[in-house]
């Protein structure tokens, strides 16, 4: 369910929203730029999804496995 919500911007602000974003485009912008940072997502279960992902596991393992050498080589 979508709320209405009135919000208060400087008249440049409101201006650069319309020119970049467009008039018609504003809220999804701003909703999109602000969900990252009030809605929490459910890490815990995509990273046990991607824990069952076999393949992706081993491919992972193979890839940190063929890399880890490269860390040898770096100067201190």
């Amino acid at each position: 369910m979508a709320r209405k919500l009135t919000l208060m911007v400087a008249e440049d602000v409101y201006t650069g929203l319309q020119r970049v974003v467009g008039k018609r485009k504003i809220s999804r912008f701003i909703e999109d730029l602000v969900r990252p940072h009030v809605v929490r997502t459910k890490l815990g279960a995509a990273y046990a999804e991607m824990a069952a992902d076999e393949e992706r596991e081993k491919e992972a393992l193979e890839w940190s496995e063929a890399t880890i050498g490269d860390a040898d080589d770096e100067a201190r």
